[in-house]
């Protein structure tokens, strides 16, 4: 669509979408000096790191992300002040904890590695061993695992394309170590599991971490992302937005609008108007015609930005092609408790009551087996794995508290990971499919009745209210949640990295309009509170229009 009425305003740039990585992408462009708008569908700003009163008034629940673990490996928030603009921290002593069933015990990860191979010791010695000797390998590699974050990632075609492969010499060291890098990059959690720990309980604890971005144990790479998860919690931690994690966008916001910037929400982008291949404005759903002198980025899914906003008119056929055969993953289910009191558990009172979150689960990986087969079956998995979110214990601003008594109330969440987005009918193989909304509360019942047999027998009495979000609620907030998904994308192998979301757009830019840009975490390194995708998309942005990337960034 071109630009057929005047706009009547411009902006240098504007960036579709308010999380966490537009309004990132957007404040280092505001930092270069450029006049940002930045425009939101929602009603609010925030994306994956929303928080909404949605059990009962004055109780503030995180909708999606709650700890903030991959972002202690952000330069973002030093190289924003982002201090000064109202972002805070809550720093646990204790990062995540295991809960096993009855009388299986529990495995805690904390802050300290000592303690943290204290836990793991109670079920082997040697598993013990071989964690520290994995974070070890973790710390020396550091350095360059946060470089590979927090910048665009390197297309191996194009870097090969810069020398002459006729002078290579590849010699067998050479290629054990790019073999040991390949096999390490695609191995699955399973097989990752197995060849680092014996105990089923410490298995079940680091194997949790792939089901964080929908990775079943045979699922390849599965076992990168335990290791990296892992490793990064146990460096920095697993902390908490103080207030609620929408107070990091927020204080994104409040940089932003130091530096001029604007942000409109309830302001839905209906089209990106093109002329002569760029991009020079948008049109909103109401009409209303915004120009762009400089540049788009986009924070939302690849799907919309390409075949809604940009249109097929405009782009190669190969692209439209790759983008419909992506592939968005496992469904997520979530449910958000308002509590007359706290918790209590079956095993390990004082620790998990100061877990920031807990992995409920059986030891083992068959019950990580039997949920993806359900799941991938197109049935809610019967016992799926629950990431409890500890809110109002680990802030308690969270909630209203009564002041005779300050444990009266408490809020938490389960987030049921892997889930269909379709069900089928669950009372047979073959059945029909059911619409999310007259199972969801039948399924939600079920799982707390499960937690509350197993887990933490005070659950059901505990409950002042209860809401639960199925698959098909994600998908309408925010609304490029596609298919009910977190991640913008399944984290595979073809859709990581430089191939992320598809090889085309794997530098942050769309080839057939070239000043439009991703900058959401469709693209590398992905899913995750890390403010990466933003900040790597603006350095990219920055480069093409000749800016000094040293006066921007602190960290190149």
């Amino acid at each position: 669509m071109t630009l057929s009425n005047s706009p009547s305003v411009y902006y240098d740039a504007l960036v579709i979408g308010a999380g966490h990585n537009g309004l990132t992408c957007a404040c280092y462009l505001a930092k270069a000096g450029l006049k940002v708008l930045v425009l939101e569908d929602y009603k609010s700003i925030g994306g994956m790191t929303l928080t909404e009163e949605i059990t009962l008034p004055g109780f503030k629940s995180d909708i999606h992300a709650f700890g903030y673990s991959l972002a202690t490996v952000s330069p973002v928030p030093d190289e924003l002040n982002l201090k000064s603009h109202g972002f805070e921290l809550i720093y646990p002593e204790v990062s995540i904890s295991h809960l096993f069933p009855n009388n299986h015990g529990y495995i805690t990860m904390y802050k300290s590695l000592e303690k943290t191979l204290e836990s793991i010791r109670k079920y082997s010695e040697r598993d013990a061993q071989s964690w520290k000797k994995i974070f070890d390998e973790y710390m020396r590699n550091r350095d360059s695992i946060v470089s590979m974050i927090n910048s665009p990632p390197i297309n191996p075609l194009i870097e090969d394309s810069r020398s002459d492969s006729s002078e290579k010499k590849v010699t067998t060291e050479a290629l054990e170590v790019v073999g040991d890098k390949y096999r390490h990059k695609t191995q699955s959690m399973r097989s990752w599991c197995n060849e680092n720990f014996e105990s089923d309980e410490v298995k079940a604890l680091f194997g949790s971490f792939a089901s964080f971005v929908g990775l079943s144990p045979d699922d390849a790479g599965g076992g990168e992302l335990c290791y990296l998860f892992s490793s990064i919690m146990q460096d920095g931690g697993n902390n908490v937005v103080k207030g609620g994690f929408v107070n990091l966008p927020m204080a994104l916001a409040n940089y932003l609008q130091s530096k001029g910037g604007q942000i409109m929400t309830s302001s839905r982008v209906k089209k990106i108007l093109i002329e002569n291949g760029q991009a020079v404005g948008v049109e909103l759903a109401d009409g209303k015609i915004i120009g762009a002198r400089k540049l788009i980025a986009s924070s939302t899914d690849p799907s919309t930005l390409i075949l809604n906003l940009i249109g097929e008119d405009y782009i190669d056929p190969h692209l439209a092609k790759s983008i419909r055969r992506m592939e968005w993953g496992d469904a997520i289910f979530g449910i958000y408790l308002a509590l007359n009191g706290p918790l209590e558990y079956k095993s390990g009172q004082e620790i998990l009551s100061k877990t920031p979150q807990i992995h409920i689960s059986p030891p083992g990986l068959e019950f990580f087996s039997k949920i993806y087969y359900e799941c991938r079956s197109g049935k809610p998995p019967s016992n799926p794995l629950s990431i409890m979110s500890n809110d109002s214990m680990m802030d308690p601003t969270r909630v209203v508290t009564n002041e005779k008594n300050f444990n009266q109330h408490h809020l938490i969440k389960f987030l049921v990971l892997s889930v269909p987005y379709k069900i089928k009918n669950v009372e047979s193989e073959t059945g029909k499919e059911n619409e999310w909304e007259s199972f969801k509360d039948m399924y939600a019942d079920q799982i707390i009745n499960t937690i509350n047999q197993n887990y933490m027998p005070n659950l059901t009495n505990s409950v002042l209210r209860k809401t639960i979000y199925s698959p098909v609620d994600y998908e309408k907030k925010p609304i490029n949640s596609i298919r009910g998904t977190l991640a913008s994308g399944a984290i595979l192998p073809y859709q990581s990295g430089w191939m992320r979301p598809v090889p085309q757009l794997s530098n942050y830019k769309v080839p057939s309009v070239s000043n439009v840009y991703l900058c959401g975490s469709a693209s590398h390194p992905g899913p995750g509170v890390s403010m990466a995708p933003g900040r790597n998309a603006a350095r990219v942005i920055l480069q093409d229009l000749g800016i000094d990337l040293r006066n921007i960034f602190a960290m190149l």
